[in-house]
């Protein structure tokens, strides 16, 4: 489970985003906080994954705690000021999210920070897998986020979240299953997200000879 932080002076805006946190398979919000000496005290006492912080705080700015911290952090703020933006990057965090936002921009984020996560888990990194990891990250489109955009960026989100609870690569029946579509429509979606290398294909051979094509992520 992925634990995650919300900065922001707003308390409802905090709620929300803890909302949206607690909608994606694998990741649990902490209670929002409001300012920096809170955060600091949290991620001081609490095993935190990733922050998500604020620009515009009343003792200073999300990107400070960003450039302090080395806990995994995104920044999610109204400033669009690309000095602020860039100083934000500069600083460490992994993306800049500009409100006012949808959920799936941030929800989309997420399920690209889990696929970020787990490539960190094996023993070296080789450099097109690494190429393909931050890609990936940034890839809006790979994970059907950012502003709503119809049935087929839903469909593409669900299969990414039924991919990722998986405990290993599944047929694209298992798939339709798990997200209440029919194979056709997971296959179409399946292609689109392995020919943008969101997922992974592999072949399993049965007893007929013919191989079976398996989902994962990477």
């Amino acid at each position: 489970m992925t634990t995650v932080l919300v900065l922001d002076d707003d308390f409802y805006v905090g709620q929300l985003h803890c909302r949206y946190v607690n909608e994606v398979p694998g990741f649990r919000a902490l209670e929002p906080v409001r300012d920096l000496r809170t955060a600091r005290t949290v991620l001081a006492d609490e095993e935190v994954d990733l922050l998500l912080a604020d620009y515009v705080l009343p003792d200073g700015n999300g990107v400070e705690l960003v450039r302090e911290t080395e806990v995994d952090a995104a920044v999610l703020s109204a400033v669009a000021d690309p000095h602020i933006v860039r100083s934000a990057l500069r600083a460490g965090a992994l993306t800049y999210i500009v409100k006012p936002f949808e959920a799936d921009a941030l929800q989309g984020f997420l399920r690209r920070y889990s696929r970020y996560r787990r490539y960190w888990e094996r023993d070296k990194v080789d450099q097109p897998g690494l190429e393909r990891l931050l890609r990936s990250l940034h890839d809006v489109a790979s994970a059907g986020s950012g502003p709503a955009r119809g049935a087929g960026s839903s469909t593409t989100g669900r299969i990414l979240s039924a991919l990722e609870s998986a405990s290993g690569p599944i047929t694209a029946v298992e798939v339709a299953e798990a997200v209440g579509t029919s194979r056709a429509t997971a296959q179409r979606h399946l292609a689109k997200l392995a020919e943008s290398r969101a997922v992974t294909v592999t072949l399993q051979y049965g007893s007929t000879g013919r191989p079976e094509h398996l989902y994962g992520t990477s």
